[in-house]
């Protein structure tokens, strides 16, 4: 089968050490390496260049053949190749996120228990937020101002647990203090003159 008439920017190139199996009675892909089993639902057709070692993510719809249907699996395009890509990055490597704390006596402490994986966060209110990490993922402080977090699990688990403890205290405008990812830079806003 001839791949020409599909963008390139639609192909990936699987690496050596995940195999990869689809069903296309259940329109099921499943990615296995290194660390873990990764399956995914497809509502557009993947074609295989095994010679190449490629994936191609076409925009042919699994189920509809309707004009709106076509639409759909245009838009189902993209989401696909962002979900492969996440997959494929999650089965070969484990995820981390780190995290610093910017202004006067905001620390993250680690619980004494090491089994409740828990932390707590002073973030310049009246109370200490106690924090509990889901047990798929782990925590590690450094100096009390920078804080990682860690795990083989999905992409989206461990970017929703730092959006969350981020929430707590969102980086202010005028001074950049708040909880920062680590290499994020904030455009400071100039204050009032007088």
């Amino acid at each position: 089968m001839k791949f020409t008439y599909l963008q390139k920017k639609y192909t990936i190139k699987i690496p050596e050490n995940v195999t990869t199996f689809y069903c296309d009675k259940k329109k099921i892909i499943t990615f296995s390496g290194p660390l873990k089993k990764k399956s995914l639902k497809l509502e557009v057709k993947p074609f295989f260049s095994k010679t190449l070692n490629l994936l191609i993510i076409s925009n042919i719809s699994n189920t509809q053949t309707s004009i709106i249907g076509k639409k759909k699996a245009k838009i189902m395009q993209g989401t696909t190749l962002a979900m492969v890509k996440h997959a494929l990055i999650e089965i070969n490597y484990k995820l981390y996120n780190k995290l610093k704390f910017v202004g006067v006596g905001y620390r993250a402490f680690q619980m004494d228990n090491p089994l409740e994986n828990q932390i707590f966060l002073k973030l310049g209110y009246s109370h200490m937020i106690y924090f509990k990490i889901p047990n798929s993922l782990n925590s590690h402080i450094i100096k009390f101002t920078t804080l990682f977090i860690f795990g083989n699990s999905s992409y989206s688990d461990v970017t929703k647990l730092v959006s969350l403890i981020r929430d707590c205290r969102t980086p202010e405008p005028y001074k950049g203090k708040g909880v920062l990812r680590y290499e994020e830079k904030i455009l400071l806003k100039k204050g009032k003159k007088i």
